[in-house]
């Protein structure tokens, strides 16, 4: 069996080795527009070893906007403002897909500006509050958001695939789309965030049909060798609940068209049979952000035995590739790793972002 230093087909590509930089939302997008910087090209850059960098979730249209300082890939400026990112990562021998992610009813109208206002499958606030400005800090509570109509799915859908298009040009090496964590994607899929009654809600058919028009969308735009889809089953965030987790899933995976990048797991823990079911389901190539248990956050080296297990091709990580860009060289090393510092995860400058160490050469 493989190990996670083995090389990987994905796609047109061919990985170096199996570790993937999971998507980490770092709020540093500072440009003009929520667009990228030269300090996150060199952010990228330093973590080029990876066999595939996922990079920070990108909105596809201004209401998918769920944070503040965090970029986008809508509009030609933030088009623009990734090339120099693509190029580095490039240059420092690295390969890199762009995350589209809508934050659906994880939004407020005071961060959205413009007169906009969150839309969702259904207006169903999400429980928590939402920052709404940074400078100085204000909280408020996310509102209930519109639900979009029929043909406004069919919109969202097409944005999309506009902004995978953007990334394409942008010079992404491919497109997560990101159905996880209980952002708009999830919203669709939930048993409590869903009550439409046409033909995306109520039955789990339904429930599953706008990430299934989305992901063959996207698929007809790029080309479903670029496309991946990322889910977390079970995810409990911002009051989300799937009450029929397993059929669901399950469910989604058959009908998912199988000629894509990769799936994308991020394991919630409780849930590590199902992770097995749909590690089995799968036939492409399966990428794991795995977490069994409560006391197993965050994924680390006492996870790569996951690959020569059979229970994944790939495994990504997130938490440790904040405070170590050469990550790979320290799991096959066995450590030392670097701890992150949690004050620094979100907005910032250098510091704790760019100024992290690398072991020193053998």
């Amino acid at each position: 069996m493989p190990d996670v230093f083995d090389p990987i087909n994905l796609g047109a590509l061919t990985l170096p080795n199996r570790v993937a930089m999971a998507p980490l939302t770092r709020r540093r997008a500072y440009g003009d527009g929520l667009s990228a910087t030269p300090l996150m090209a060199e952010y990228y850059a330093q973590r080029a070893t990876a066999g595939l960098i996922i990079a920070e979730a990108a909105h596809p249209c201004a209401v998918g906007q769920g944070y503040t300082d965090m970029p986008g890939l809508h509009s030609e400026r933030q088009t623009e403002s990734w090339c120099p990112v693509t190029a580095a990562v490039h240059a420092a021998g690295g390969r890199i897909y762009a995350q589209l992610m809508h934050a659906g009813r994880n939004s407020h109208p005071e961060l959205l500006g413009a007169g906009r206002h969150p839309v969702a499958p259904s207006p169903i606030p999400a429980e928590g509050q939402v920052r709404v400005r940074s400078d100085p800090a204000v909280r408020k509570p996310y509102p209930v958001p519109r639900e979009l109509s029929t043909g406004e799915v069919r919109e969202t859908i097409d944005e999309f695939a506009a902004a995978a298009d953007n990334a394409i040009r942008a010079g992404f090496d491919g497109v997560e789309l990101h159905g996880a964590y209980g952002y708009l994607i999830q919203q669709f899929l939930s048993s409590n965030a869903n009550r439409r009654t046409d033909r995306y809600g109520g039955t789990v058919r339904n429930r599953t049909r706008f990430a299934l028009e989305l992901v063959d969308a996207v698929a007809a735009a790029i080309g479903p060798e670029r496309v991946a889809l990322r889910i977390s089953p079970g995810c409990t965030a911002f009051g989300l609940t799937e009450d029929d987790v397993d059929e669901l899933y399950l469910a989604l995976i058959d009908e998912l068209r199988d000629d894509l990048a990769y799936l994308h797991l991020f394991e919630f823990p409780g849930h590590r049979k199902l992770t097995e079911a749909l590690r089995y389901r799968w036939p492409g190539v399966f990428l794991l952000n795995p977490h069994e248990t409560e006391d197993s956050w965050p994924a680390g080296v006492a996870d790569l035995h996951l690959v020569p297990d059979g229970l994944a091709d790939m495994l990504a990580f997130g938490t440790l590739y904040i405070a170590n860009p050469d990550l790979v060289a320290r799991l096959r090393a066995g450590g030392p790793f670097t701890p992150a510092d949690p004050a620094t995860f979100y907005r910032g400058d250098h510091r704790g972002y760019t100024d992290y160490p690398v072991l020193e050469p053998v």
